[in-house]
């Protein structure tokens, strides 16, 4: 990090560092931004021994604090154990290489070797600002937001370690980034959990019973609810009404492309195409990479925008197929995937005038219009028209965990937030034969020097002419 004054006096900061070590993501400034306890960071060891990694990572911490107008300010002490040992024991710390974040009488204790990401006992990456972010969110906040997975009707379960058929990878995911993980079964109940902030139905495979329907409706209407559905082709669901009183259809199709640069080799679909402006969107398009998603079998999610508005609902598409694509009616039995005018849905047709079929919508409750009595729900519910997107094979594909995280940010108010990547470690190694390493050593013993006094030669004879 370079620093670099101002002619206001005023110091601008640089990173300069090829993966911009030492510079907060987004998602970590707006966390920050609405701290409102002042958090006090030790490390159990001294300045000196402590990594550059970590002193750069936290003096952005402190910086971006100095002047926060919540009052949340972190500060960051260094402290020797075995030259503070009274001090240390104080803090409930008798080991070095220790990191405690205190924020009143709660604390979080981080060892520095989990900074790093290793394979084969070298470190690859480091990915302390994801580990520090979420230390000081579990101090700084009152309590964890709680997301329910449901199941019941053979949806994909956040305990299931299969690749295909699990969430564990999501789970840990979603736990590292402070979210309670729990399971619900909508059958045994009569109302829905009062600590959930979130419900997700990933996959869902047969009918939720018109009582379940009548749970969520109720959780979204007077709840204030949030769901995300994740709905594959080829089943169904029963929902259809309740996503309809939210502007968004969701069609029994199997989403089909002509493009050869929309398809990779194994059938899935790349979607590249997304919402600018909408919230759910910014950690996919805010990422290092190019924002696109490799999707499996997939129906269209559209967006009924007349409906939307005469129910005070703001409804939007966040992600769409290209222009040659369509969506294909009746697709199990029919042998030929070729577009069919007479049955297919094609772009710009219904409700929906987009020139591409959506696969993902989101929608919320904008107040009711026209002075009318509505009975609309409250809350904010997504639909993406796949289920596999986030299981144990994908969710780590480029992409995927930074659109749904976006989606999940959203839902429990953290839509300001962005994703966190971790930093590479680069390791550069200098290979010399013994000749070539005694001539280095003279280089630098003779060479630079006597570089220096010609120079100062040439400048001398220089001004005596």
């Amino acid at each position: 990090m370079a620093g670099i004054r101002s002619s206001g006096g005023e110091a601008w900061r640089i990173d300069l560092t090829r993966y911009r070590r030492y510079t907060l993501s987004p998602e970590t400034t707006a966390y920050l931004r609405d701290l409102a306890s002042p958090i006090r960071i030790v490390v159990t060891l001294s300045e000196e021994a402590a990594p550059a990694d970590l002193k750069g990572l936290l003096r952005e911490y402190v910086d971006a604090t100095a002047n926060n107008l919540a009052g949340g300010h972190i500060s960051v002490e260094y402290v020797d154990i075995d030259l503070a040992r009274r001090e240390a024991q104080q803090l409930g710390l008798e080991q070095p290489n220790l990191i405690r974040l205190i924020s009143g009488d709660k604390a979080q204790t981080v060892a520095v070797d989990d900074l790093y990401q290793y394979e084969n006992q070298e470190k690859k990456a480091f990915r302390g600002e994801q580990i520090i972010t979420a230390s000081v969110l579990d101090v700084a906040r009152e309590g964890r937001k709680r997301i329910y997975f449901i199941y019941g009707h053979s949806e994909l379960r956040p305990d299931d370690t299969d690749p295909l058929r699990g969430l564990s990878s999501l789970s840990t995911m979603l736990r590292q980034r402070n979210f309670d993980i729990e399971s619900l079964d909508l059958s045994r109940l009569r109302r829905i959990p009062e600590d959930a902030s979130l419900l997700i139905s990933v996959q869902p495979q047969s009918r939720f019973s018109s009582a379940e329907q009548e749970l969520l409706r109720q959780y979204l209407a007077n709840n204030e609810g949030r769901l995300i559905l994740m709905l594959s082709p080829g089943y169904s669901y029963g929902l259809e009404r309740l996503v309809s009183d939210w502007g968004v259809i969701v069609d029994d199709d199997a989403l089909r492309d002509r493009g050869i640069d929309n398809v990779t080799e194994d059938g899935d679909l790349i979607i590249s195409n997304f919402n600018l402006k909408h919230p759910v969107t910014q950690a996919l398009l805010h990422a290092s990479f190019k924002a696109r998603l490799r999707v499996g079998p997939a129906r269209t999610v559209r967006v009924d925008k007349l409906r939307a508005s005469g129910l005070g609902l703001d409804v939007a598409t966040l992600a769409s197929s290209s222009t040659t694509a369509w969506g294909q009616i009746y697709a199990a039995s029919r042998s030929n995937t070729a577009f069919d005018s007479a049955i297919d849905i094609r772009p710009g047709a219904g409700p929906d005038s987009s020139d591409r079929l959506g696969i993902a919508a989101a929608a919320e409750r904008v107040g009711t219009r026209g002075n009318l009595p509505f009975s609309v729900p409250t809350g904010r519910l997504v639909v993406i028209g796949t289920g596999d997107l986030v299981d144990n094979a994908r969710v780590a594909s480029e992409g995927v965990f930074n659109f749904f995280i976006g989606a999940v940010n959203w839902m429990v108010d953290r839509d300001t937030q962005l994703n966190i990547p971790s930093r590479p470690i680069d390791r550069f190694q200098l290979l010399l034969s013994p000749r070539e390493l005694q001539n280095l050593r003279y280089c630098l013993i003779f060479g630079l020097p006597g570089a220096a006094a010609l120079m100062g030669l040439i400048v001398y004879w220089t001004r005596r002419s």
